[in-house]
């Protein structure tokens, strides 16, 4: 452990524990959002490339729970723990978490079997970043979405261009909700701020739409364009 942090950081710390690629993005976007971050990795080349990037860097055997409690991981708010490639090391560092108490623990899942063991293991929300991104990006290669996000309850949202038919109706007139099944929920136009979609707002052709309903609604929907 090439450092030893001391008891007296603010509650709010959030500890990231695998300074991968996913681990990384989710440490400097916390940062950016104005907490206190401490990243940890045995690998020390990545702890010497996180240094001055995060609030804490340290190098340290994460599956040790005592390693863990000298760190001051007790007092973090939150844990989200990157390992991917290394199964054992993810399931026993998710498990020391849980033995230590941290309110809340995020865990990235390579795979379905993996996630499973982490969410038996304690962990309380389990991440498929490589999943997700996959089908994400196949929703806009078809270019019927520019944007996709799903939710674990068969729910969307997706960013879509306006249906050329619809072009120059309201939303009320093209009655999208009962004859698709899907509600837009606001109208992003070039060079216009966002807008929240009301029964008299006129679409154009080149507005883009965010859509939200049930996946294969919104599929369908963005199929129209």
């Amino acid at each position: 452990m090439s450092a030893k942090l001391g008891a007296n950081r603010k509650a709010r710390t959030i500890i990231v524990i695998g300074l991968g690629r996913f681990g990384t993005a989710v440490a400097e976007s916390l940062v950016r959002m104005g907490h206190e971050v401490l990243g940890v990795d045995e690998n020390a080349e990545r702890v010497q490339q996180m240094a001055g990037r995060l609030t804490h860097v340290v190098q340290a055997d994460t599956t040790d729970v005592e390693t863990l409690r000298q760190l001051g991981t007790c007092d973090c708010s939150s844990a989200v723990v990157g390992i991917g490639s290394d199964l054992e090391a993810s399931v026993l560092t998710t498990l020391a978490l849980v033995d230590l108490g941290v309110p809340t623990i995020w865990a990235k899942a390579t795979n379905e079997r993996h996630g499973r063991i982490l969410e038996r293991t304690g962990a309380h929300h389990v991440v498929y970043p490589e999943a997700r991104m996959g089908e994400r990006v196949a929703h806009m290669v078809t270019g019927q979405m520019i944007d996709y996000i799903k939710f674990d309850d068969d729910f969307a949202i997706a960013k879509t261009r306006a249906p050329a038919a619809m072009a120059k109706l309201t939303l009320a007139e093209s009655a999208i909700r009962t004859r698709h099944g899907v509600t837009i929920v606001g109208i992003k136009r070039p060079r216009e701020d966002f807008t929240y979609a009301r029964p008299d707002t006129v679409m154009a052709a080149d507005d883009i739409l965010i859509v939200s309903g049930r996946v294969d609604l919104v599929q369908r929907f963005a199929g129209l364009t």
